[in-house]
């Protein structure tokens, strides 16, 4: 039996252009609403591959940018984003990158979701990168906590910080998306702080984001499908 999409999953198209991302989707068909387009597609036509999921297949589209510069640059940047009619965009959760961002995306639907931490780094990383001393968990929720309170839609964040993020105050309402998710067995690959889809959920999560345990599977749409079902069931 095939199950209906879920726009919960959020498939990441981290594949190197945007006609194998076009293929990836087409192989996806019906069982996915929901893609991501990731700074890596950018300069292999992102753009373009969104605008053709959105208009031509109905599609939802989140674009992980990542957005990260002075305030004026950051709300321009978004303001031309906002015109492709995306869905979900990411900047990092500094408070003024977030209220920029927000300025550039008025009077649109676009959901501006601010990175906490990247679930690639542990604390030794963020030692290098002369992060203020603390558990990792504790610096994510004080972000969120202040990218919330400069407007974000959202957050991005870990499996494993959704639930403490969610129970923040300053959380009601607004969205938790969590990469770094695996199925059970899956190569964990760059991920260091990881859950199962239904953990994340069950944690807390709105979304989730998965790409290489979908699209490296030899069958891309039973893998998906694998994760629908363990979310629906």
């Amino acid at each position: 039996m095939t199950l209906p999409a879920d726009d919960r999953l959020i498939v990441a198209l981290d594949v190197p252009s945007a006609y194998e991302g076009l293929v990836l989707a087409n192989q996806l068909g019906d069982s996915v609403s929901f893609y991501k387009i990731g700074l890596g597609m950018l300069t292999g036509g992102g753009l373009a591959l969104a605008s053709e999921l959105k208009q031509d297949q109905g599609k939802r589209i989140f674009l992980d940018m990542k957005l990260f510069d002075i305030g004026a640059t950051v709300e321009n940047a978004v303001r031309g984003l906002a015109q492709f009619d995306l869905d979900f965009l990411t900047v990092h959760g500094d408070p003024y990158v977030v209220k920029a961002a927000k300025e550039g995306a008025a009077g649109t639907d676009l959901k501006i979701l601010a990175v906490t931490i990247l679930t690639s780094l542990d604390r030794e990383d963020l030692n290098g990168a002369l992060i203020k001393d603390g558990a990792i968990s504790d610096l994510v929720a004080e972000r969120a906590g202040r990218a919330f309170e400069a407007g974000a839609d959202g957050v991005i964040a870990s499996p494993q910080e959704a639930a403490m993020i969610r129970a923040l105050p300053e959380a009601e309402g607004r969205l938790i998306v969590t990469p770094g998710v695996r199925p059970t067995g899956a190569d964990l690959g760059d991920q260091k702080r990881i859950a199962t889809p239904a953990a994340a959920v069950g944690a807390g999560a709105d979304h989730i984001v998965v790409g290489r345990p979908i699209h490296r599977a030899p069958d891309p749409r039973a893998a998906a499908e694998a994760i629908l079902k363990e979310l629906q069931g």
